[in-house]
């Protein structure tokens, strides 16, 4: 919500979003699942303004297999709630469900 971030702005998202979850790995695997609630509301809100970058920002949570079994349930509880998005772009959708599989 600070004054300078746009979330209209592609490079914004990027720099900001993108670099919490694939350059904090502390905050963004977070055993309460705060950091993977985080990415996946922004993909929901980035979705219908910029699918491109909301299939790209999901690709953080789909890598669930790699790790323990209480951040794999998170993941992908958060993979099914993009799911549940009325209107998720075709990416998102494909992403998703790829990586539930």
């Amino acid at each position: 919500e600070h004054e300078s971030f746009d979330i209209r702005n592609p490079n914004k998202v990027r720099a900001l979003i993108g670099g919490f979850c694939m350059g904090n790995p502390i905050n963004f695997h977070a055993a309460d699942g705060s950091g993977y609630k985080f990415l996946a509301d922004q993909v929901i809100k980035l979705d219908s303004a910029n699918p491109q970058i909301a299939a790209r920002l999901l690709n953080g949570l789909i890598r669930w297999k790699r790790y323990d079994l209480n951040r794999q349930k998170i993941m992908k509880s958060q993979l099914d709630w993009v799911l549940q998005t009325p209107k998720l772009s075709p990416g998102c959708y494909e992403i998703a469900t790829k990586g539930l599989a």
